[in-house]
């Protein structure tokens, strides 16, 4: 079971995203962007990974993920890419900012993304 962080702007894939998880056992919460996400972390949130959109209005997933690193670093152990975002530098950039995973949305059906990120966290253990 892993403590998750999801955040998507996208209420239906939001909740979607959210509930696939839950069915699989884990426990999720979730946020419609970085200052929910910030006030979450605030009030002691940990996660065992936060899973972020790269494009939301206001604070990008990347710069959102430089934020919780640099003022949260030990509430959560790994950050993974969520998003319909394929570009290569898309890619660099998460993974630059520490992401050890980036799913692209429409290459996965939501119980192939839960299996993939089950394993990406096996991996990092």
């Amino acid at each position: 079971m892993m403590k998750i962080l999801l955040v998507d702007d996208d209420a239906f894939l939001r909740d979607m995203y959210a509930a696939k998880f839950m069915s699989s056992g884990h426990e999720v919460a979730v946020a419609e962007g970085s200052s929910t996400a910030l006030k979450l972390f605030q009030n002691g949130g940990t996660y065992d990974v936060v899973i972020l959109d790269m494009v939301m209005p206001g604070t990008s997933g990347v710069e959102l993920l430089d934020l919780l690193r640099e003022q949260f670093p030990g509430q959560f152990k790994h950050s993974v890419f969520l998003t319909n975002q394929g570009q290569d530098e898309d890619i660099r950039e998460a993974t630059e900012a520490g992401a050890i995973g980036y799913i692209i949305k429409a290459h996965s059906i939501p119980s192939e993304v839960v299996k993939k990120i089950e394993d990406l966290i096996a991996k990092q253990k």
